[in-house]
């Protein structure tokens, strides 16, 4: 991947848009967006709680990676929708928009 590539989406809690989630060659950044820090809904995750700040991390955060098929699962969707099994932001962008169980969504940014 190309290091100055970022690719980025939108989080979603019940349909509010609670944050950014950014990759590019070093690895993920989420940003929670200002009017859901000051809003009453959770945090999406423990591990990330509601803050003015930028989260890092080389990996995908523990709570997107749960969103994601795993196994059997896994194969089939990266076969039926073409992505390569290693790209953990493309599987978010086309399962995690519609078929999670819960209140969170991601979504592609529309830029």
């Amino acid at each position: 991947m190309n290091s100055h590539k970022v690719r980025s989406a939108c989080v979603y809690y019940n349909d509010t848009l609670a944050g950014y989630l950014l990759q590019n060659s070093r690895g993920y950044t989420f940003l929670y967006n200002s009017n859901y820090v000051t809003s009453q809904n959770p945090s999406i995750a423990l591990d990330m709680p509601k803050k003015k700040r930028l989260f890092r991390q080389p990996y995908l955060f523990p709570y997107f990676q749960g969103l994601l098929p795993e196994g059997a699962n896994k194969a089939f969707y990266c076969e039926r929708l073409g992505i390569k099994r290693t790209d953990k932001f493309a599987m978010l962008l086309s399962l995690a928009n519609h078929e999670t169980i819960g209140a969170v969504t991601v979504r592609e940014r529309s830029h």
